[in-house]
């Protein structure tokens, strides 16, 4: 077993500005999926801050770092992570019930987005009823109903054929203009780098800003 500490970053500054929809690039294991959760706060940094509305996160005790991650920050992952004994409805409004919204309101309010990313007809089916594309329609719907502030998207299309993935891609551009959000996608794909209006690359623990539309 390799001994001693791993630094995954150093010195790493990054910025995203109100309204970004940003690319980051890198091979896998660079630490792209690291970084993400940092913005997160599903991981703690050992030195650094990080900070989300001028508010210093980690500064937070536990319920507050929860509740900062259920209203503000909307995640969509490679594998979907949805709950395969619920319906679609369920899973999209699972997160308003955990803020403590009404059943039948939440429920109310995770149709409407559900119509946003065009599966209201898919409402009573099951994960495993729906395809890979519409799953992960679901799981956008289900970042999107909290209304959150930031959107982390790790590896997004990464379990779907081009096509399917294309258009995932184009509606989360259409979201995130319409609804006013600052995004980050990680990726290794160029390709989808080209659908966000700035790219970085990771390389040795560092970012670099590669383009800026």
């Amino acid at each position: 077993m390799p001994k001693g500490m791993l630094c995954v970053f150093k010195e790493l500054n990054f910025e995203l500005e109100k309204g970004d929809l940003t690319a980051v690039m890198g091979v896998s294991g660079v630490g792209k999926t690291t970084l993400l959760n940092l913005f997160g706060i599903l991981d703690r940094p050992t030195q650094g801050k990080v900070f989300l509305e001028g508010e210093d996160v980690f500064a937070k005790d536990e319920k507050q770092k929860a509740e900062i991650r259920n209203k503000k920050i909307g995640f969509i992952f490679q594998f979907y992570h949805l709950l395969p004994e619920f319906t679609v409805l369920e899973n999209v409004s699972f997160p308003l019930l955990i803020r403590g919204i009404e059943r039948k309101e939440a429920q109310e309010r995770a149709f409407d987005v559900l119509k946003e990313v065009f599966l209201e007809e898919k409402t009573s089916l099951r994960p495993g009823q729906i395809s890979g594309g519409e799953q992960q329609r679901v799981a956008i719907a289900r970042a999107l109903v909290n209304e959150p502030k930031l959107l982390l998207a790790d590896e997004p299309t990464g379990n779907l054929d081009w096509k399917t993935g294309k258009a995932i891609l184009e509606l989360i551009q259409e979201l995130h203009r319409k609804k006013e959000l600052s995004s980050i996608i990680v990726t290794h794909n160029e390709k989808i780098a080209q659908f966000c209006n700035k790219t970085y690359i990771m390389e040795s623990g560092n970012l670099k800003l590669l383009s800026h539309a």
